[in-house]
């Protein structure tokens, strides 16, 4: 015997409706994070623009928008500095490459958890230690009358930490824990299979890793690489505790600007350089985000 049938007040549900329903929420999630970034990124890079488009006549004390303190970022001392950071940021970049990808190849290799573990909690610890702090604890290594610098006779033989050099060094601190956390996935990523066919037609652990391994991890070393630019790049209580105006920055250049400690009323001159250094970023993520998806084919 078959009971009675019974429905909702509201009638049959039609799947449409329950998808639609289904799919509001998704879109009122987004919308706390798409106001955050607004507001937090937004704002500033309009205000940022439009300083640095504001030129004022210091004789009559009016503004009018132009471009000349993009054109005055670009020249004499001020583009020094950015050379000097692209320099600067580029050399410790690759450096950290370098040694980073034997020391995670070292990590994913070995049979140890603990060892992992401990590698990796300690990258993510160091990739955040910077500033004044780091600068101090260099100083007081490998300063003029650091610990080592004493007792291994290195002012001697010339070395000096607040330099270009020394300040590659402390910057290395940082970006090597970087790239091992950025390229350990990747590493991840490479099937055994690929070793063992490689293996089974002769080829040994340099062709392996010439033929194979590299050419699927490039991409992900070229992102390694471009985020580590990124990092050197924008980095400035480390070198400004360190090296002052000894070494020529884009950063350094900045504050100056903004603290009047050279010239006075030049704070829209800063701005355009923030907006020089805004568009050096763009152009690393806009060769980083290609490269990561690319990367992730091949790994996924």
């Amino acid at each position: 015997m078959t009971g009675p049938v019974t429905t909702s007040a509201a009638g049959p549900r039609h799947p449409g409706a329950v998808r639609a329903r289904r799919r509001v929420p998704g879109w009122l999630a987004a919308v706390p994070l798409l106001v955050f970034t607004a507001v937090a990124f937004g704002v500033p890079a309009v205000a940022m623009l439009g300083g640095a488009l504001t030129v004022d006549d210091p004789a009559t004390g009016t503004s009018a928008y132009g471009t000349g303190n993009l054109t005055a970022s670009l020249q004499g001392a001020y583009l020094t500095a950015l050379l000097g950071s692209v320099k600067l940021s580029a050399t410790a970049a690759g450096l950290a490459a370098l040694l980073g990808l034997p020391l995670a190849q070292a990590v994913v290799a070995s049979r140890s958890r603990a060892l992992r573990e401990a590698v990796l909690t300690a990258s993510g610890v160091l990739a955040n230690f910077g500033g004044v702090p780091l600068a101090f604890a260099f100083v007081a290594t490998l300063g003029n009358a650091g610990v080592l610098t004493r007792h291994l006779g290195l002012a001697e033989q010339g070395w000096s930490l607040y330099g270009f050099w020394g300040l590659v060094i402390v910057y290395l601190y940082f970006l090597v824990p970087l790239m091992v956390l950025t390229i350990t996935p990747a590493l991840d990523g490479l099937r055994t299979q690929w070793r063992e066919a490689a293996r089974n037609n002769g080829a040994g652990a340099l062709q392996y890793w010439r033929h194979v391994a590299l050419p699927v991890l490039l991409p992900s070393l070229l992102g390694g690489l471009v985020l580590l630019f990124g990092s050197a790049f924008a980095a400035y209580a480390t070198a400004a505790a360190m090296v002052g105006s000894a070494v020529p920055l884009v950063t350094l250049q900045i504050s100056d600007a903004l603290s009047g400690n050279v010239l006075v009323g030049q704070e829209n001159v800063a701005l355009a350089l923030s907006l020089d250094m805004v568009v050096v970023a763009g152009l690393v993520m806009a060769v980083y985000l290609p490269l990561q998806r690319r990367s992730s084919r091949w790994l996924a």
